[in-house]
């Protein structure tokens, strides 16, 4: 099973308090384990136009991008920004996760913020989530995530608090009333 350019969606028993209601956009997954963004985890106190302040990063004011919330992508490293991106060549570390959407970690995406350059759509995220080898498909097995193919609408379109309950519907799923007990076939 290989769960890149996946969604991991928690199921409503979960308890944790990062993961609980979350879904994850899952960028690597290898024999080595996987490593994703949570999508729908905001902070608050933080937009695009205070990381780009704090960064000394100048960006056009009147760019709509500059209001965009910044998300928790998980427990580790969370002074590390992550940007989810629609593909756009140019930036010196992006990687490709689908042909959909890109990664990086580079500021060149945020510097073009407000310029010709900036790609269609972008996410930020301090911080990522991970998982050893074999402990996502162990999670996987237990009933704590559904799995969804990854729809980049529900990262850079959907509003935030519906992007749990429209990632668990793209499996014909309505999460709210969805049975809390797991059976075997």
């Amino acid at each position: 099973m290989n769960l890149k350019n996946h969604f991991i969606i928690s199921m409503p028993t979960m308890n944790d308090a990062i993961f609980s209601r979350s879904v994850v956009f899952i960028c690597e997954h290898n024999r080595d384990g996987a490593m994703g963004i949570i999508i729908n985890k905001p902070i608050f106190e933080l937009n695009v136009a205070s990381v780009l302040d704090r960064l000394e990063i100048t960006a056009n004011k009147s760019c709509a991008e500059l209001e965009h919330p910044v998300f928790s992508g998980g427990p580790l490293a969370e002074e590390q920004g992550f940007i989810l991106h629609t593909p756009q060549s140019g930036f010196s570390s992006s990687i490709n996760i689908s042909g959909d959407v890109m990664i990086t970690t580079s500021l060149d995406a945020l510097k073009s913020i407000g310029t010709p350059e900036q790609p269609k759509d972008l996410f930020l995220a301090l911080g990522y989530s991970s998982w050893q080898s074999l402990q996502l498909e162990a999670e996987v097995a237990r009933n704590d995530w559904l799995v969804a193919d990854a729809d980049p609408k529900i990262i850079f379109e959907v509003a935030i608090e519906d992007r749990w309950q429209k990632a668990a519907e793209s499996l014909g799923i309505n999460i709210n009333t969805i049975s809390h007990q797991m059976g075997n076939a």
